[in-house]
């Protein structure tokens, strides 16, 4: 999923679910149909587009809209819909409205158009189209899915439990103290949960193109936004114009129909697709050599990433900043930094610079790089989203185990195929034990498709969320897939990455044409530049042996 420059951040298809899993097991339910396939029924909302405000703002037109919270009773209750929009700068031209989801589950649309929408696509899809995100429902400000009263309580509860355990000895006292975040989440949420599905999601965004005009929707999806195009497509096909979907979240898999009894985030690959991610930060910082990349100033850097982690797990490193408190760099803690940087290539050199400055440090690291200062910092004082809002969606669209005893041994399992990644995965599905399957109109299966219009799929050869081999597979299910492939890094091919992917991505939404088996390269390579510190030490510490 895409990471917006600031506010919410959209990492891993799960964000960090580790802080928020649980115990109780919950009832595993069976796949639905998602029926009603249909918002006939429900009146269009009407939108009073006014300024979203002053500034880099003053340009985006911000709006609400009420959509039924329960499409089963279309005139009943409803739920707030929070959506902006950029208005296209050839109005003359204009195509229509570009939907977007920019992932998570728990992005918010909102967030990713006022910050990307201006970049993230090529100027003949701007003069084209207005560009509209909306924040899903349980999400940021459409009535979104709370766990406590206030961001600080929620952030008391979190504080007290690690990313995930490691050893046998750590995993009990883990759940038991977890088990107060999903259970705080159904107390004070329960019937925002249990309408929370990316069928619902999908509704919604049905009587969004109605309230905007347009007669077919045309939509940009990401990571899990793709999952939400294939759920859109399947109940809606005759309303679809163009679907480009980029990092693509394959339904089958994801949702458990496919017999997988595994975890939701195990069943996604996302370990393995991680380790392989990491082998090519370490290749590349290998190849680039000490002048682009701080790791291979001290021998090779898979070696020197390897001695690192291991040495974490016994002896963490105080990271003291110029203002604040200080990061304490645990084995989770690195293991969460290295998945959530493999997203972003444009950041290798300093996240290689960063774990370069933890491995030749002590106990503390008093005087870090600029660089690597302001990256700790950025870790730290990152910006805070309710995990019950990524839950939501998550939970109620996937089959999970029934009790967390099934955790440790698949962890375990996990690891075995990818060290690091795969325990760290495992555990993030764990919450769902006690959300379970809480909306009836979710839309679980099947998946084959019936959209008449081409599909633009787009998959990166080493993405680190969302595995290139799931691409082809999650194609094949629309009769009319067309395939493109960024023979690159990082999360999602088609934000800021590459130009030519750009340009294919606005030849189809601009004129619905697209190449089956097209490919692009990235702009620019990682390390390509000399580090910023040069040949200059990143750091220094209080030094033990390794």
């Amino acid at each position: 999923m895409y990471r917006p420059h600031a506010a919410r951040s959209t990492t891993a298809l799960t964000l960090s679910l580790a802080t928020v899993l649980g115990l109780t097991a919950a009832t595993t339910a069976t796949p639905r149909s998602g029926e009603p396939h249909t918002t006939a029924a429900a009146p269009a909302p009407k939108l009073d587009w006014k300024p979203c405000g002053k500034g880099e703002l003053s340009d985006f037109q911000c709006a609400t809209a009420e959509v039924p919270t329960d499409y089963d009773r279309p005139r009943g209750a409803t739920t707030t819909i929070a959506l902006t929009r950029l208005p296209a700068s050839d109005p003359g031209k204009r195509i229509g409205s570009l939907f977007t989801n920019p992932g998570g589950p728990g992005g918010s649309g909102v967030d990713f158009v006022h910050h990307a929408g201006k970049v993230a696509y090529d100027p003949a899809v701007r003069a084209r189209f207005d560009i509209i995100g909306f924040d899903p429902r349980g999400v940021g400000d459409s009535d979104p899915v709370t766990c406590f009263a206030s961001a600080e309580k929620e952030k008391a509860a979190l504080a007290r439990i690690p990313v995930f355990p490691f050893t046998e000895k750590q995993e009990k006292p883990f759940l038991r103290r977890l088990l107060e975040v999903p259970k705080a989440c159904m107390k004070r949420s329960r019937e925002r949960i249990e309408h929370a599905s990316t069928a619902n999601v999908a509704r919604d965004m049905d009587l969004l193109r109605r309230a905007v005009g347009d007669t077919k929707l045309t939509y940009a999806g990401y990571s899990y936004g793709t999952f939400l195009g294939a759920t859109y497509a399947k109940l809606f096909p005759d309303n679809v114009r163009a679907l480009m979907l980029d990092g693509t979240v394959e339904p089958t898999g994801y949702t458990g129909v496919n017999g997988d009894t595994r975890s939701v985030v195990t069943r996604t690959g996302q370990g393995e697709a991680a380790g392989r991610a990491l082998g090519e930060f370490l290749r590349l910082c290998a190849k680039a050599g000490p002048d682009r990349c701080a790791l291979a100033r001290q021998g090779d850097p898979r070696a020197v990433m390897e001695r690192t982690l291991r040495r974490l797990k016994t002896r963490p490193v105080t990271v003291r900043l110029p203002e604040g408190p200080p990061v304490e760099v645990t084995y989770p803690f690195a293991v969460e930094t290295l998945y959530n940087g493999l997203y972003t290539p444009r950041s290798w050199p300093v996240l290689a610079e960063a774990f370069a400055a933890v491995a030749t440090a002590g106990k503390r690291l008093d005087r870090p790089s600029a660089a690597v200062g302001e990256y700790f910092r950025t870790l730290r004082d990152k910006e805070f989203a309710s995990k019950g809002e990524v839950l939501a969606n998550l939970c109620v669209d996937t089959l999970n185990p029934k009790s967390p005893k099934a955790f440790p041994a698949e962890a375990d399992a996990e690891d075995a195929k990818s060290l690091h990644f795969g325990r760290y995965r495992t555990w993030q599905g764990l919450s769902c034990t006690v959300i379970g399957n809480e909306d009836r109109d979710a839309h679980l299966g099947g998946w084959r498709q019936k959209v008449d219009a081409p599909v633009m799929v787009v998959g990166t050869r080493f993405d680190p969320a969302t595995p290139y081999e799931k691409t082809r597979p999650f194609a094949d299910k629309f009769p009319d897939a067309r395939m493109a492939t960024l023979e690159g890094w990082g999360h999602g091919g088609t934000l800021l990455q590459s130009t030519c992917m750009n340009r294919l991505v606005a030849r189809y939404l601009v004129e619905l044409e697209a190449t089956d088996g097209a490919t692009c390269e990235p702009d620019s390579q990682p390390f390509a530049s000399p580090t910023p510190t040069g040949d200059g030490p990143v750091g220094t510490g209080t030094r033990e042996a390794p």
